[in-house]
C-alpha cells in the first residue's frame, strides 16, 4: 500500500467512523448510513474499507 492509498484508506475510516457514530446516537437512520458510505467510497476510493464492514 502506497502513502496516498494509506492516506485515503485513514481518511474513509475516520469518516465512516464519524457516520457510525451519527447512527448509533439517532441522528442519521441505516439508510442514511449507507448513502454516506457509497459517497465516502467515490471520494476517498479506499483499499481496504470496501471489505472491512
Amino acid at each position: 500500500m502506497t502513502k496516498e492509498q494509506f492516506e485515503r484508506e485513514k481518511k474513509y475510516q475516520a469518516a465512516l467512523a464519524v457516520a457510525r457514530s451519527m447512527l448509533r446516537q439517532g441522528v442519521i437512520n441505516e439508510a442514511d448510513l449507507w448513502r454516506m458510505e457509497a459517497r465516502l467510497k467515490e471520494k476517498f476510493k479506499p483499499v481496504l474499507g470496501g471489505f472491512l464492514l
